[in-house]
């Protein structure tokens, strides 16, 4: 049994067994089935924009919390939350030095004086130093951000178990991704991950380090350290299924470098930079396939500031030293981000992504009938596409630019038919689709 196929089954199972923290969860099946499931752990979001996530679990000694928001004010509605628990705190955990996840911790300390605040070694080394200056940069943006940061009172090495309040974590460090460095903690035995900034979870994320190909190579590595993963707690947006979240964040970055690369193409209109109609294209179409994806950040250029360092990035990389989770070539068993919005627009019924999926001059062949430009293609999909479900069975053929799927359309969505859709792809858009029924 594949890794993601024991994730769903267990997140499945957590699932049919919810149950409230007090009456807890049992099996009738055996006298060995654990008495209780342990509870849920508690959620407070701060405000849009830049809504950010504090968590706090149950352990036996008192409650560990994640993160502590962006500013004091924040923080101290995050524990006016906490304290109607009426159970102590016994630690305070970061999982990345960003200002958004420690500009809280100075009130944290101060409501909970008892209660240590740790962070990795790389973590709290990341926040002394403030290399990239983000602390002078979030005080001048929000001027409720503390002058003078809180540190942690204890460090731990990168990657080590940590015992915290009774209860037992797994640790992992991973650098040169969504931040410099991060810490992502495990709990073996429900399958809780936090994993800070690297999965989050219908927002647009910051990019703005220039590291969208070491993230994505944090992902895999995410997927890999992980694999009893069942729910992942994201310091942005809801928490959800550990691998939907991983796999959502991994198709978002190579959507958003695809759409960039073309635009740093020495024979685009700006050559090596982006050109001004370039970067509102791409604004245009991240907004299509992403809508209502708010900012992590309280920054209102987010997404002009992102485009600019991945594009940086991809003009500085060497295409015969791409690593495999960056390629352009999708890996074995995933989708192309262009064919991945158009199946995502139709399950969701949103036609102006569906649109926004291929180039002004595309063409779709439907069993023989050509559809020649992006205003016939909307109209034949608000005819005939929308509002169907579209299932894929497995993917047929695959190479750089081009994948051909089993598919099942079901126009009404309930029954259907099984066909194959043949898609050719460039740069950000679909340029070609051909659909058949399968024989």
């Amino acid at each position: 049994m594949n890794q993601r196929l024991q994730r769903l089954l267990a997140a499945s199972f957590a699932v049919l067994c919810a149950c409230t923290a007090a009456a807890g969860c049992s099996d009738s099946a055996g006298p060995d089935a654990p008495e209780a499931k342990a509870a849920r752990p508690g959620r407070f979001a701060s405000p849009n924009p830049g809504s950010v996530n504090t968590y706090w679990i149950q352990a036996p000694q008192g409650l560990v919390v994640i993160d502590t928001l962006r500013t004091p004010g924040d923080a101290r509605k995050a524990i006016a939350e906490i304290r109607k628990t009426g159970t102590p705190v016994a630690a305070v955990l970061l999982t990345h030095s960003h200002p958004d996840h420690v500009g809280g911790a100075g009130a944290f300390h101060e409501a909970f004086p008892q209660a240590p605040v740790l962070a990795s070694e790389s973590t709290d080394r990341a926040m002394r130093e403030d290399r990239r200056g983000f602390y002078p940069l979030a005080r001048s943006a929000n001027a409720a951000f503390p002058a003078t940061l809180t540190y942690a009172d204890k460090t731990f090495e990168d990657g080590a178990p940590l015992q915290v309040g009774g209860l037992r974590l797994e640790t992992a460090t991973f650098t040169e991704g969504e931040s410099d460095t991060a810490t992502v903690y495990y709990r073996p035995d429900t399958g809780d991950l936090f994993a800070g900034d690297l999965a989050t979870s219908k927002v647009t994320p910051a990019l703005i380090e220039g590291h969208s190909c070491g993230w994505l190579q944090a992902l895999d590595q995410l997927d890999r350290r992980f694999p009893g993963a069942t729910t992942t707690y994201p310091g942005h947006g809801a928490p959800g299924p550990a691998g939907t979240l991983v796999d959502d964040q991994r198709a978002y970055l190579q959507r958003f470098r695809g759409l960039v690369r073309p635009a740093v193409d020495t024979r685009s209109p700006g050559g090596r930079e982006v050109a001004p109609d370039e970067q509102k294209a791409i604004t245009a179409s991240m907004d299509r396939a992403y809508p209502d994806h708010p900012p992590v950040a309280d920054l209102p250029t987010l997404v002009q500031e992102n485009i600019k360092a991945v594009a940086k990035e991809l003009a500085a990389e060497d295409p015969a030293r791409i690593p495999a989770a960056c390629a352009d070539r999708p890996r074995e068993g995933t989708l192309l981000p262009q064919v991945n919005a158009y199946v995502n627009a139709v399950n969701g019924g949103d036609l102006d992504a569906l649109a926004g999926a291929f180039a002004a001059d595309a063409e779709v062949v439907d069993v023989g009938r050509r559809i020649q430009g992006r205003a016939a293609i909307r109209a034949w999909a608000g005819n005939e596409v929308i509002g169907g479900r579209l299932t894929v069975l497995r993917i047929a053929e695959n190479r750089p630019g081009h994948q051909r799927l089993l598919v099942r359309f079901s126009p009404g969505g309930t029954g259907g038919f099984t066909a194959f859709y043949a898609f050719t792809v460039e740069g950000p858009s679909i340029t070609e689709a051909e659909l058949a029924y399968a024989d």
